[in-house]
C-alpha cells in the first residue's frame, strides 16, 4: 500500500448503504477532497429503518431521524447534496432497479471518481481480536455500485428509458472501493481527523463513542503504515481516457 497522490477531480460521487457509512470509511478522505475544491454528493440507499433493536421503536421517526443526521455528518466534511433512494434497511439487493437509480444519478452528476462499498468483503479477520462479517446491505450496494460505474452508466443501449430521459452516457475515470479487501493505496487524514471524528459523531442513534475510538485507532494504524499520523485505505481502480 502506499500513498495516493493521484490529483484530486472536480466531481466526485459516494455511494453507500447506511446513514454513518461513508463517515467511518471515507470521512477524512472525504474533507480532504472538498478542502482541495470537490463538488462532492452523497447517495444512500437504504432508509436506515434497521438501526434500532428496541422492540417499541418508531420506524418512521427513526428514519427521519437518520436522514437529518446523514446530512448534518456530510455537512461536516463538506457535502451539501445527499441524495436518499429509501430502499428498505437490512434486506438489500443488488437489482436491477437499484442499478439504473444508481445509473440515473451518475448519469445526472457525470462524476469524475466514484466510491463504493467493497462488494468482495464477506468476512474479515484482521487479527486474533476483531472479526467481522460484512453486513449483506453493504456487498449489494456495493455490487450494484460497480455494475452501475460498468457497464451502465457508460453503455447506451443499457436502459434506454434514461436516454429517452435526455439522460447520455457517461464514463467514470477511477473507482474507490473503501473498506476494502486489498487495499492499494491510503489517503493522509492527518489534517482532517478531527473533522471526520466530529462527523461520526453526528449518527448519536446509532454509534457510541467506544467505536469512534475503535475507528480512529484503524486509521492510526494505516497511518502507520504508510508514514503518516491517520489515513484511509481504497482499493483503486483508475479507467483514465487518453
Amino acid at each position: 500500500m502506499q500513498l495516493d497522490l493521484y490529483p484530486v477531480p472536480a466531481r466526485i460521487l459516494v455511494i453507500a448503504a447506511h446513514p454513518d457509512d461513508i463517515e467511518i470509511g471515507a470521512g477524512g478522505s472525504i474533507a480532504s477532497w472538498t478542502d482541495a475544491g470537490a463538488e462532492v454528493q452523497f447517495c444512500i440507499v437504504t432508509d436506515g429503518s434497521a438501526g434500532s433493536n428496541d422492540p417499541d421503536y418508531d420506524k418512521a421517526a427513526l428514519i427521519q431521524r437518520r436522514i437529518h443526521e446523514q446530512r448534518e455528518a456530510a455537512a461536516v466534511i463538506g457535502v451539501h447534496t445527499v441524495h436518499h433512494l429509501g430502499y428498505p434497511d437490512g434486506t438489500l439487493q443488488p437489482t436491477l432497479e437499484l442499478r439504473r437509480d444508481l445509473t440515473r444519478l451518475i448519469r445526472q452528476f457525470r462524476p469524475n471518481r466514484v466510491v463504493i462499498m467493497d462488494p468482495t468483503l464477506k468476512m474479515l479477520n484482521d487479527n486474533e481480536d476483531f472479526h467481522y462479517i460484512n453486513h449483506p446491505d453493504h456487498v449489494a450496494a456495493g455490487e450494484a455500485a460497480l455494475y452501475a460505474i460498468f457497464p451502465s452508466a457508460e453503455t447506451r443501449p443499457i436502459f434506454p428509458e434514461l436516454l429517452a430521459k435526455g439522460l447520455e452516457p457517461h464514463h467514470v475515470d477511477e473507482v474507490y472501493l473503501m473498506l476494502a479487501q486489498d487495499a492499494n493505496i491510503a489517503v493522509d487524514i492527518s489534517a482532517q481527523m478531527e473533522r471526520k471524528q466530529q462527523s461520526i459523531r453526528c449518527h448519536v442513534s446509532q454509534l457510541r463513542e467506544d467505536e469512534i475510538d475503535f475507528f480512529s485507532k484503524w486509521d492510526r494504524q494505516i497511518g502507520a503504515a504508510v508514514g503518516v499520523e491517520y489515513a484511509e485505505p481504497f482499493k483503486v481502480m483508475r479507467f483514465i481516457r487518453a
